[in-house]
């Protein structure tokens, strides 16, 4: 396994547990979504496996090493981190950004060289932004500058894929073009965590599932085998109706409490309660 979390807890100095024994597992190739609404743990988790708080009780197993012994160089020459994509008050040119993630293959004092300009063109030419290198990154759209920061992360070379919420403030059309980027990243063998606030992305686009109440595991597994509508309130408090059609499983909340469609017309499906 390439990433492997067993019983972690973590506390911050001024409370209780935020992550309560949570275990989990994951290889090359494969999506895990992270699910779950705000103040559960998500954030503190990636925060654990980037090396950030290294204060945990457990384990986190990266390539079978356990990642509170890395140091911050090897650390991230495993893991790369890939933020919500947001304005940018810098005017660094897309290959500047870029090139920030051949950081740790460099010395502390060095400027970037020729492997490090090769890298930054061949993860560019990954997401199909090569025509982008020399626009500005403040002035691209929002789908566009969340496709340079996955570039970013895979000019540092990591094998595991650490996105936080990659779809967030995107419009549907980007939001579909970067998952799908994102499939094909883990179809070429990358491990790839991503929370998300949005489970029909993870219904479909995922290969597994770790959804988290209150800092603990709720379910862990293949998402057609975890998700449910018992699970979906638990998360979220309302009622999610799970609709089967031609095409795939859809995610429908019963607004009016009943089965009916958001204007109270019957939803002509297979639908699980």
């Amino acid at each position: 396994m390439n990433l492997v979390v067993r019983n972690l807890s973590f506390a911050y100095d001024t409370g209780g547990d935020i992550l309560k024994d949570v275990s989990f597992q994951t290889d090359h190739g494969e999506i895990l979504a992270v699910l779950g609404p705000n103040g559960v743990g998500k954030t503190t988790l990636f925060r654990c496996i980037l090396g950030f708080h290294r204060r945990y009780r457990g384990s986190i197993l990266i390539k079978g090493r356990e990642a509170r012994t890395l140091g911050s160089r090897k650390l991230s020459s495993d893991v790369a981190y890939i933020p919500q994509s947001h304005g940018h008050t810098f005017n660094y040119s897309v290959l500047d950004m870029v090139l920030m993630g051949t950081t740790p293959s460099i010395d502390p004092l060095s400027v970037p060289g020729k492997r490090q300009k090769e890298a930054a063109y061949d993860a560019l030419a990954r997401i199909g932004g090569e025509h982008l290198a020399t626009s500005s990154f403040a002035h691209l759209s929002g789908g566009e500058r969340q496709l340079v920061l996955i570039a970013r992360a895979l000019a540092q070379n990591a094998g595991i894929l650490l996105m936080d919420e990659p779809t967030s403030n995107l419009d549907y059309g980007n939001q579909t073009r970067i998952l799908q980027q994102i499939r094909l990243l883990a179809d070429d063998g990358y491990t790839i965590l991503l929370s998300s606030h949005n489970p029909q992305q993870a219904l479909w686009y995922a290969d597994t599932i770790l959804a988290m109440e209150n800092g603990s595991v709720a379910a862990f597994g293949n998402p057609c085998e975890v998700m449910n509508s018992n699970l979906l309130r638990t998360l979220y408090g309302i009622e999610i109706a799970l609709v089967h059609s031609d095409y795939g499983t859809l995610l429908a909340p019963r607004m009016f409490g009943d089965s009916t469609g958001s204007r109270g017309e019957p939803l002509h499906a297979t639908m699980d309660r």
